[in-house]
């Protein structure tokens, strides 16, 4: 299967309520790679690089995260990158 790399930007109350590393450890169940990083705006910038079918089920799980956050909008867009062998958090 191919793989594919997206990059998203989610917004809401999403920092300060385990977002990110909500999504490292889903991120990794899909082994998916790549990174959540908390951004100046509030907002959290996730890169997700994997099996297509994976990377779609972590993109859905951003919309829902985890149990604190509130999440208004995600904007989604495939983006080339070189894939990581990890995913981690900044």
């Amino acid at each position: 299967m191919a793989k594919i790399c997206r990059k998203a930007r989610v917004e809401g109350k999403v920092q300060g309520v385990w977002f990110r590393a909500s999504t490292k450890q889903r991120a990794q169940q899909l082994r998916v790679t790549g990174w959540a990083n908390n951004c100046p705006d509030g907002s959290v910038e996730v890169m997700m690089f994997g099996e297509e079918k994976d990377v779609t089920t972590l993109s859905d799980w951003l919309w829902e995260g985890p149990p604190l956050a509130i999440v208004d909008k995600v904007f989604i867009d495939d983006v080339d990158g070189d894939e990581p062998n990890t995913f981690t958090t900044g």
